[in-house]
């Protein structure tokens, strides 16, 4: 049987996607129509970003999956209509490119880069910074990406600490869960890197009184979820301790409006989004592996659960 697929997503990622896609069906011998338009009643997988104007699933009666295009899906996972198996798109390109940006901005940290790109001419002030071994970094969130970042960190010898919802064990590494321990990472970590999902459970998780947890010194690193941190609260932390520093990648509106403030703060460093991308290369040979199950109906990889919105 043909398998019908419905590709839903932003205006112009088709071209993109189209040979990648094909080719990868191919090698996977699946016989597959891919389409940007059909009657509902004859799709049977959706690959879906939100930037189409698909919002109503109701009429797609045959359709066995949804598959996103994003690692987030917080804009999709709550819509009533949409009662298919949904699954967030964990890309390998995507994910080195995480690693990549967290360990560069984590060892400008940690290397005090930024006071020698503004020394003057005679500043020579010869401090060697400490071992990775004696630098402590924390993460919020060890899912896939931040599981990467961690483990990539720890190969080059920092002291890894993590924090989760639910308890979890990874080599190396010190993992915390709950309340108690939160506090923990926070007041331990030197640099602290926010890769939790946005829910309703971690909106403004990093808000005045957790800030006022941190130690002192603090460098936080954001490319998870804008909506994770309380902005309001980060500025008056960056004004009065104890944070010295924030990169900030994400945001709660984007691309961030020219008159917000982190624009304008001297220990803010904004970069727009650009931390991990989907590649379509390799998220297509993903897709195809996710419609190969949809075909003989295993469980799809990556699928969300709808009671925790990840």
């Amino acid at each position: 049987m043909t398998l019908v697929i419905l590709f839903a997503a932003g205006q112009g990622d088709f071209a993109e996607y189209e040979p990648h896609l094909k080719r990868a069906l191919s090698e996977a011998g699946l016989e597959a129509e891919l389409v940007t338009k059909a009657p509902p009643e004859s799709v049977d997988v959706i690959i879906y970003a939100p930037a189409n104007p698909l919002h109503d699933f109701t009429p797609f009666t045959r359709c066995k999956a949804v598959l996103s295009l994003w690692a987030g899906v917080e804009r999709i996972v709550g819509n009533p209509t949409l009662t298919q198996p949904l699954a967030r798109m964990v890309d390998p390109a995507l994910t080195k490119g995480m690693v990549e940006y967290v360990t560069g901005h984590v060892l400008r940290y940690h290397l005090g880069i930024d006071a020698h790109i503004r020394a003057r001419a005679g500043d020579w002030v010869a401090v060697a910074p400490p071992l990775a071994e004696a630098r402590v970094v924390g993460f919020l969130g060890l899912g896939a990406l931040g599981q990467a970042c961690a483990e990539a960190l720890r190969g080059l010898g920092f002291q890894v600490i993590g924090w989760s919802r639910s308890p979890k064990s990874l080599p190396g590494i010190r993992c915390h869960h709950g309340n108690e321990g939160l506090k923990t990472v926070l007041q331990t970590s030197e640099i602290l890197v926010t890769l939790l999902p946005r829910t309703p459970e971690t909106e403004n998780l990093l808000d005045a009184r957790r800030f006022a947890l941190c130690r002192p010194g603090l460098c936080l690193i954001n490319p998870g979820r804008g909506a994770l941190i309380d902005d309001a609260a980060l500025i008056d932390a960056l004004d009065t301790g104890p944070v010295q520093h924030a990169t900030l990648d994400v945001f709660r509106t984007e691309p961030l409006p020219k008159d917000h403030p982190f624009w304008h703060h001297p220990k803010v460093t904004v970069t727009p989004h650009i931390a991990a991308a989907t590649r379509a290369e390799t998220a297509a040979r993903v897709i195809v592996q996710n419609i190969a199950r949809v075909q003989r109906g295993a469980p799809l990889l990556h699928e969300i659960c709808r009671t925790r919105g990840y």
